[in-house]
């Protein structure tokens, strides 16, 4: 069942129960929110974004023979943009940006992250329903794409996606622990073949 803006604004303002609480911090107006009667919070964007550098990788291969030396890190250059200032996304560029608010769910609560219709319209492409796990802890890594053909000037603070929660039908003691969770900048993450991978390529 997804969540309503009275619901999350009750869960947020609560902070019930103490021990595991919906925090989402900047938080946003929240009578003006519970107004809205929205079942999503928009998210806005941060600060920091993050480039594949092509020089460094003239192809992405996450193969058994690839270079230990291309780790994440050396991937990507950090770009930091401040608050009235722009980050200009061309035609058919990608970047990696991140959330301004950083979120805490419960153990009982998941979430998927989309785009809002108004940027779409314009050719700009935000995530792609990236899943949140119950008990995931930090800022958002967004996956920002220009489809359209001009460029699109993306300003740190302004509402860039939304963000969808629901309840799960179990509350485990696990909670989430990948990689991807406790960022405050955008992460590109590690691609590992499992074993069923490594037997069908007999490694």
């Amino acid at each position: 069942m997804i969540l309503k803006a009275d619901r999350i604004a009750y869960l947020i303002e609560s902070r019930e129960p103490p021990s595991d609480p919906l925090v989402i911090t900047p938080c946003p107006k929240i009578e003006e929110f519970k107004r809205s009667g929205s079942a999503s919070m928009d998210l806005r964007l941060g600060c920091w974004f993050a480039m594949l550098r092509p020089s460094r990788a003239p192809i992405l291969d996450v193969g058994p023979t690839v270079s230990e030396s291309l780790t994440a890190e050396a991937l990507t250059k950090l770009h930091y943009v401040r608050f009235g200032d722009k980050f200009v996304l061309h035609p058919r560029a990608f970047v990696l940006g991140i959330t301004l608010e950083w979120i805490r769910l419960p153990r009982n609560i998941a979430g998927y992250v989309t785009s809002r219709s108004s940027w779409g319209r314009r050719g700009l492409s935000i995530a792609t329903a990236t899943g949140v796990h119950p008990g995931f802890t930090g800022c958002l890594t967004l996956e920002l794409f220009n489809s359209g053909e001009v460029p699109i000037a993306l300003y740190p603070g302004m509402a860039i996606s939304q963000f969808f929660m629901h309840w799960v039908d179990t509350c485990s003691e696990k909670v989430d622990r990948s990689q991807l969770a406790g960022h405050r900048r955008p992460f590109l993450g590690t691609i590992e073949l499992d074993e069923f991978a490594r037997k069908l390529l007999r490694l």
